[in-house]
C-alpha cells in the first residue's frame, strides 16, 4: 500500500511540474523560463525537478511528449470523421499542419523542441505517429487505394512532409499564408500515392 501511495505522489509531482513547465515554456519560451518559474508555480523544489526529469531539458522532453501525444490524438479524431481511410489519412496530415497555428504547439513543440531537443523525427512521440501512419498506409495498399510502394517509405515521407510543413508554418512571419501553401502542396504530394482509378 505504501508503495502505491509513493508512486501516486511521484505521478502527482511529475504532473505538477509538467503543467507548470507548459505554462512557463508557452509564455516565456524554453530559454527564458527559469528553474524558479518551473518549480515555484508547482509549489515544488528544484530537487523534485532533478529527481523526476534529470534537468530542465528532460522536463522539456516530457512536455513535448505530452503535447505531441495530444496533437496526434486531435489529428486522429479529425481523421476518424472522414468518409474513408484515404480521406482520413489526408485529414490527419492537414490537421497536424494546422496545429502549427496554436501558440503553445508553435512555441514549445515546433520552435523550442527542435532547437533544444534535436531532430523531431527522432522523438519517441513522432515514432508512434509514424507507426500509426504505417498501419494506415499498409491498409490502403492492401485495399488497392494506394500504389504498391514500400509502406514504410510512404509513411515516413507523409509524416516528414506534414512535420516539415508544420515547422515551416510555425517559423513563418506570415503563418496563415504559408499554411494555405503548405496544405495545398501536402495534398498534391500525397495524391501521388493514389493508385489509378
Amino acid at each position: 500500500m505504501a508503495g502505491k501511495r509513493r508512486s501516486e505522489m511521484m505521478e502527482e509531482t511529475r504532473a505538477k511540474l509538467i503543467r507548470s513547465a507548459r505554462k512557463a515554456f508557452s509564455e516565456k519560451g524554453y530559454a527564458a523560463a527559469s528553474m524558479d518559474d518551473l518549480t515555484a508555480e508547482a509549489g515544488l523544489t528544484r530537487g523534485a525537478l532533478y529527481h523526476n526529469f534529470g534537468d530542465k531539458r528532460g522536463l522539456l522532453q516530457a512536455v513535448v511528449d505530452q503535447i505531441d501525444a495530444e496533437m496526434a490524438a486531435r489529428a486522429r479524431a479529425v481523421g476518424a470523421r472522414a468518409a474513408n481511410d484515404w480521406d482520413g489519412l489526408l485529414a490527419e496530415g492537414v490537421a497536424y499542419i494546422e496545429m502549427a497555428l496554436d501558440p503553445e504547439v508553435q512555441r514549445i513543440v515546433l520552435l523550442d523542441g527542435p532547437a533544444f531537443l534535436g531532430d523531431p523525427s527522432q522523438w519517441p512521440s513522432q515514432n508512434s505517429c509514424l507507426q500509426a501512419t504505417l498501419e494506415t498506409v499498409t491498409a490502403l495498399i492492401a485495399q488497392g487505394t494506394v500504389k504498391p510502394v514500400d509502406a514504410e517509405a510512404a509513411a515516413r515521407l507523409l509524416n516528414g512532409a506534414a512535420l516539415n510543413a508544420a515547422l515551416w508554418v510555425a517559423a513563418s512571419d506570415r503563418p496563415q499564408e504559408v499554411l494555405a501553401k503548405a496544405v495545398e502542396a501536402f495534398r498534391v504530394l500525397a495524391g501521388g500515392l493514389l493508385a489509378p482509378a
